[in-house]
């Protein structure tokens, strides 16, 4: 079953009763906002921040659900390990390559080249709450954090590991116990279309949502922080965009349809990433749209959510760039041994981190405490301008976490590829001669 938030309309609606053009004109009014009244824009956070809790509200039910019955679907539970190990496969393969692409751009680029900036001289007090949250970081941390205290408190606290670790094993029972479980799947599946209809109801809050962040943004760390540091956020921008353009983009062709035209069909919830700095408010509406676009239900309930844990290629491209930035900022000459022991420990250290503001900043930090070629006092140079970068950690994310449910339905034979070209718009809908399968 696919699960659309709003009916299809029988007319095409007038433009500005479009989520794309409420939330476009929010963010413009935010900016405005708190460009022309500072102090105004610092207390429109609440409006921001209520929106992403609205969201987030939803996000673990919505995980659940999907994910549940999307596996209790499956015909064999050996499917599941099957798509299991093709995600986590191109996970660690695109997320890796972004580390290096992010690598090659800071050497290439040099942004940090002639600042000269003298640790001792940097004021570190106010990333000791981000070095702190860094240190209480670990891999045995992280791999027991997935398991919750009980079954319901994943679900009472909205971890999105937590959840998809119980759904995944409540999806397994229900397949096991078979036909007995049949009616609790039905009635999981008509939950599931009201949740949903849930999700379409909060979106209706979008623009007073992404006017409230845009407006704190500018207001507390104004234009003129943005301008600053413009050369190393500029970077990040080009190369972020390039990455899409260019490896996601050619992943795209291989299977078969246009990352662009994915951009445009996902507009709707890429502004809302814009305007709330966070990727997670959009969740919802990605496994929807995933769903809408061919990709199967259990392909959707798994690789999305997992992925905003374990495929963040914007926030690998943002990792690289900001430690090699740091260390030229400082004039710490790096070798490239040492380089690649920091890709290899920024690999490790961005794996599960959150969809939300400031989760890149911390997984940096968790980077530089174990790598001390590189100050972590130099993460004040960026602390004022890593609000802006966030939104480009997210967008990109974003977009990588489509283009892999796309790609890797398609492994399985999985996609509805007449339903794909209908979504994008007319996008190529058989994959060329260099297949991925």
């Amino acid at each position: 079953m696919i699960i659309d938030t709003d009916a299809a309309p029988t007319a095409r609606p007038p433009f500005w009763r479009s989520l794309y053009a409420q939330v476009l004109l929010a963010i413009v009014l935010g900016v405005l906002l708190g460009w022309l009244a500072p102090d105004i824009g610092e207390r429109m956070k609440p409006l921001g921040d209520a929106f992403i809790k609205l969201v987030k509200m939803i996000i673990a039910p919505v995980i659940f659900l999907t994910v549940v019955t999307g596996i209790a679907g499956l015909s064999h539970l050996g499917d599941l390990g099957r798509v299991a190990g093709k995600a986590f496969g191109y996970f660690l393969a695109v997320s890796t390559l972004a580390l290096i692409v992010g690598m090659v751009v800071a050497n290439v680029v040099q942004p940090g080249a002639g600042m000269h900036i003298a640790v001792a001289e940097l004021d570190s007090s106010h990333i000791a709450s981000y070095a702190k949250a860094a240190h209480d970081q670990s891999l045995t941390g992280f791999l027991m954090g997935i398991i919750p205290d009980t079954l319901v408190s994943a679900l009472a606290q909205g971890e999105i590991l937590q959840v998809l670790f119980v759904a995944i094993l409540f999806g397994i029972a229900l397949s096991l116990v078979g036909e007995r479980a049949a009616p609790i799947t039905d009635l999981l599946e008509r939950l599931t279309a009201v949740v949903f209809r849930l999700v379409g109801i909060l979106m209706k809050a979008a623009p007073v949502g992404a006017f409230g962040a845009m407006a704190f943004t500018i207001g507390k760390f104004g234009l003129e922080t943005l301008a600053n540091l413009g050369g190393l956020v500029l970077c990040f921008y080009l190369t972020a965009l390039a990455f899409i353009v260019i490896v996601l983009g050619v992943i795209a062709r291989i299977a078969g349809f246009s990352v662009l035209r994915l951009v445009i069909y996902l507009k709707d919830e890429l502004l809302l990433v814009l305007g709330t700095s966070s990727s997670e408010s959009a969740l919802p509406n990605l496994m929807a749209k995933m769903e809408r676009a061919g990709c199967a239900k259990p392909i959707v309930g798994l690789v999305v959510p997992t992925g905003y844990s374990f495929n963040l290629d914007g926030t690998n491209i943002y990792m690289s760039l900001a430690a090699l930035f740091i260390a030229q900022a400082c004039d710490v000459d790096l070798s490239l041994g040492e380089q690649i022991s920091l890709l290899l420990v920024a690999m490790l250290s961005s794996k599960g981190a959150a969809g939300v503001t400031g989760a890149g900043f911390i997984t940096l930090a968790a980077t530089l405490s174990i790598v001390p070629s590189v100050p972590v006092a130099g993460m004040a140079l960026i602390l004022g301008i890593d609000r802006f970068m966030s939104e480009c950690r997210s967008l990109t994310n974003f977009i990588g976490n489509a283009v892999a449910t796309i790609v890797i339905a398609r492994w399985e034979g999985q996609l509805d590829r007449e339903k794909l070209a209908e979504a994008l718009g007319g996008a190529r809908s058989q994959p060329s001669t260099a297949s991925l399968a």
